[in-house]
């Protein structure tokens, strides 16, 4: 005789898991860009626009200055490599103040987690300031103010390392800024003390001893001399490593993960 009652749900399979989990956070992505450039205007390619305007802007103040850059490192496409990819960090840490509590109705939905609404904001900011890169730098090369970037592989893995680093710290910003205003409301003024310590637009050897090593162990200026190592072929490989930015990320991201796991207990939907 049939039993009347199903059998034991069978559990999906870490392929069907990690293809749900792409579709949710495609569907995140899509939710984020509609969201925050609409269809009016330009549109989705705003999501390039806006980083490449400022971008831009860097450019022109930078154009036709007397220079101390040497070799092939001269002030505009020194300073658009530098403010593009400084651009993601600055998007993905800010971002995060607030992020939870404008997305919290998604998580009504069981397989929309906190990772997931983050890991879609930071995809969309790496992806408009990476295309905005490759953008300005083709049209610099083509003016003849750029060379072809002789290490690719080495500016890709930078940007890798900057999208980490970002991504661990936006989970860290929006478990914290949860429960403590004060700390969303410093998120802003953090960043802009950033920017003259990430080594956007100085190289780190230019730095006397001994903040020269107080800079080495602070991970953004590793990843821009890293890029800059990949985008002019003057650049040297040292005053980065590789192992110190994985170990960095690793500890960033353990800390993120298990905070987001902490701050989600504490999200009431109602």
């Amino acid at each position: 005789m049939a039993t009347m009652f199903p059998g034991p749900r069978a559990q999906p399979t870490f392929l069907q898991s990690l293809s749900i989990q792409c579709t949710v956070i495609g569907a995140l992505l899509m939710r984020e860009l509609h969201t925050r450039y609409g269809r009016e205007n330009v549109g989705y390619l705003w999501v390039i626009g806006e980083p490449l305007s400022l971008a831009c802007m860097i450019a022109l103040i930078h154009a036709g200055q007397p220079t101390h850059y040497t070799g092939d490192m001269a002030p505009v496409p020194f300073s658009v490599m530098g403010y593009c990819i400084f651009i993601m960090f600055r998007g993905m840490f800010n971002r995060a103040e607030g992020a939870l509590e404008s997305n919290a109705p998604l998580l009504y939905h069981k397989m929309v987690t906190v990772f997931d609404i983050m890991i879609a904001r930071a995809l969309l900011e790496a992806v408009g300031t990476s295309l905005s890169l490759v953008v300005l730098t083709a049209l610099l090369i083509s003016i003849g103010l750029a060379d072809w970037p002789p290490r690719p592989l080495w500016l890709m893995l930078g940007l890798f390392f900057m999208f980490w680093f970002s991504f661990c710290l936006s989970l860290i910003i929006v478990s914290i800024s949860h429960d403590n205003r004060t700390v969303g409301r410093m998120v802003h003024p953090v960043s802009y003390i950033m920017m003259p310590l990430s080594g956007a637009f100085y190289r780190v050897q230019w730095i006397p001893s001994p903040y020269r090593e107080y800079l080495e162990w602070f991970p953004l200026p590793q990843i821009f001399k890293m890029s800059r190592y990949g985008y002019f072929e003057s650049a040297t490989d040292d005053y980065f490593s590789v192992s110190f930015l994985t170990a960095s990320c690793l500890i960033l991201s353990y800390i993120g993960l298990v905070a987001i796991k902490i701050v989600r207990g504490k999200v009431h939907l109602h």
